[in-house]
């Protein structure tokens, strides 16, 4: 039987650079869902992309340009916004911000 993490510290999981100002640390999964964590330095951008799992996003600090479907919105601090399985997304940081994603089911691609 697999042991299941019911808990996440802070630090726990190591950062991986993406590219130049973009970089993410899986916090926490099951085979079900995932939250993941991404670094943005100002400017760095979140290319336009798609994917089967849905996602929702909580921007932890910071502002970014959201793209979901062709639709443009800044969202701030606090705010979140959620993408369906198979749309196109994408985003901009308009400063320096994080994001936290939870992803279902997970991204075996993260791991």
């Amino acid at each position: 039987m697999i042991q299941q993490a019911f808990f996440a510290q802070p630090n726990a999981s190591e950062w991986i650079e993406l590219s130049p100002g973009n970089t993410r640390r899986v916090l926490i999964h099951t085979p079900e869902m995932m939250q993941v964590e991404f670094g943005f330095e100002k400017g760095a951008i979140g290319a336009l992309h798609s994917h089967p799992h849905i996602q929702v996003s909580y921007v932890a600090e910071g502002s970014f340009e959201v793209t979901i479907d062709g639709k443009t919105e800044i969202v701030g601090q606090g705010g979140s916004f959620i993408v369906p399985s198979g749309l196109v997304h994408g985003v901009v940081a308009l400063e320096k911000g994080r994001l936290v994603d939870v992803f279902t089911p997970h991204r075996a691609d993260f791991l």
